[in-house]
């Protein structure tokens, strides 16, 4: 007796954060849940080379990708740092309300500086994002940065040091997703 075939076939995925929806191949909707997918945001963003890497997630028969990492492509910071510049970057982790968030800023100075002009200006970057994110969750923050809204205000506040070229988050990475908010967790 022969074996019937299973045919795979395309389903829906929402992607939420960029508010697209993309299709994905399986054999069936259940098999789509946990797979990560990359998205590309270069078009979306006008060249300014990003990708995103999501989680799906599959809740009454409908997909959905959870943000999971976003990155800026080597060859587009490559390009911002020209001869006579500085560039300066910096990785730490910071809790936010719902999870551990891994941030990578990157800044580029408009000339050479010292050492200790680089020094104030990671330090600096380093205790406004930590302020900035404790008090957001995981979606609010993967959405300022596609619209350039923290880089914008972490560029005005730096600026008081030295003025950068550019300001930009090299790489938001979830490392730990919390199950309850902090302050659900507290009251109980």
């Amino acid at each position: 007796m022969a074996i019937a075939k299973r045919k795979k076939k395309f389903f829906d995925v929402e992607i939420p954060l960029v508010r697209k929806e993309t299709q994905l191949q399986a054999f069936e909707i259940e098999d789509l849940n946990g797979r990560i997918i990359s998205y590309d945001l270069t078009r979306i963003l006008r060249g300014k080379s990003m990708t995103l890497q999501a989680v799906i997630e599959v809740k009454d028969g409908k997909a959905t990708a959870i943000p999971r990492e976003i990155k800026l492509m080597p060859y587009f910071l490559q390009r911002m740092v020209r001869k006579g510049t500085n560039y300066v970057e910096d990785s730490f982790s910071v809790e936010c309300k719902d999870s551990q968030i891994r941030i990578k800023p990157f800044l580029v100075t408009r000339r050479k500086v010292s050492r200790a002009v680089r020094k104030a200006l990671r330090k600096k970057a380093k205790e406004e994002l930590i302020a900035y994110i404790k008090e957001r969750k995981t979606d609010d923050i993967f959405d300022e940065i596609l619209r350039n809204q923290l880089q914008k205000t972490l560029s005005l506040k730096l600026k008081k040091i030295y003025p950068l070229s550019t300001c930009e988050i090299r790489i938001l990475k979830i490392e730990k997703r919390f199950e309850k908010p902090k302050e659900e967790a507290k009251k109980e």
